[in-house]
C-alpha cells in the first residue's frame, strides 16, 4: 500500500479504508507508521517488517495472510517493494496462491520524473547505487549510451559525491535534474547541465532525501 512521501493529504482514502480494515499492519518502523495511523484515529495491531528482518517476517505475514487475516503492508513513505521493503512477502505470497492486493499511492520516483522536463517516454529506475565511488562510475559508464532517461536515488550523505562522479563520467553538459523533499517543505528541483546543477546544489541546502535523473545522451532542455 502506498503511503505519503511526505505531504498527509496525498494518502488516498481507498487506504485510509483498508488501513482501518486491517487484523494486522506490516510497518518498516512502526514508530514512523503511527505519523500515518494516529491522525487517522486507527488503533490496529503493528509488527516490524523492514530489510534486517524480512526473510524471517515474509514467511509469518503470509502465514498471517493463509490464515484469514487481513494484512496490510506499509512503509515509511511511498510503495512497498520499491527500493523499500516489501519483494519478499508478496513473493511468498504468489508462491502460495494468495491474494496480493495493490494499494496505489506516491513514488519518489514518478513523483519527480513527471515534474523533471525531462523525456518520459522510457526509462530505467535503478534505486540506490552502491557507496564507493568506484562502483557509481562503473554503472554510469555502463549506461552511458542507453538511449532512455535513467532515474536514481540518493541519500543527504552521498549526493554531492554522486554529482561529482556524474560529471567525471558524463560529463558537465549532461542534462539531468535532482529532486529533493518531494511534497514536502522544502521541496525543490534543479534542472539543467550538470555542472550548472552542480554549483546551484552547492549553493543550497543537501539535506533530505533526494531523487536524480539522467537524460539521455543529447537531449537538452533548450532543444
Amino acid at each position: 500500500m502506498g503511503t505519503p512521501l511526505g505531504n498527509r493529504e496525498d494518502l488516498s482514502p481507498r487506504a485510509a479504508r483498508i488501513l482501518s480494515e486491517a487484523d494486522l499492519i506490516a510497518c518498516e518502523d512502526t514508530r514512523t507508521s503511527q505519523r500515518i495511523l494516529q491522525p487517522l484515529g486507527i488503533s490496529k495491531p503493528t509488527t516490524a517488517y523492514h530489510e534486517h528482518n524480512e526473510q524471517r517476517q515474509a514467511i509469518a505475514l503470509a502465514d498471517a495472510v493463509q490464515q484469514g487475516r487481513k494484512v496490510a503492508l506499509i512503509t515509511d513513505a511511498g510503495m512497498p517493494a520499491i527500493s523499500d521493503p516489501g519483494f519478499r512477502v508478496v513473493r511468498e505470497c504468489r508462491r502460495r496462491g494468495l491474494t496480493v492486493v495493490p494499494i496505489p499511492g506516491p513514488t519518489a520516483a514518478m513523483t519527480a520524473l513527471a515534474a523533471s522536463g525531462l523525456p518520459s517516454d522510457g526509462f530505467l529506475f535503478l534505486g540506490f547505487l552502491p557507496a564507493k565511488t568506484a562502483a557509481r562510475k562503473k554503472t554510469f559508464e555502463q549506461y552511458r549510451a542507453f538511449p532512455f532517461t535513467l532515474l536514481f536515488y540518493e541519500s543527504t550523505y552521498r549526493i554531492e559525491a554522486f554529482v561529482d562522479d556524474l560529471i567525471e563520467t558524463l560529463g558537465p553538459d549532461r542534462t539531468i535534474c535532482i529532486g529533493r523533499e518531494l511534497t514536502k517543505m522544502h521541496e525543490s528541483f534543479l534542472v539543467g547541465r550538470a555542472g550548472e546543477v552542480k554549483e546551484r546544489l552547492a549553493k543550497g541546502s543537501t539535506k533530505g532525501e533526494f531523487v536524480v535523473i539522467i537524460a539521455k545522451e543529447g537531449y537538452f532542455l533548450e532543444s
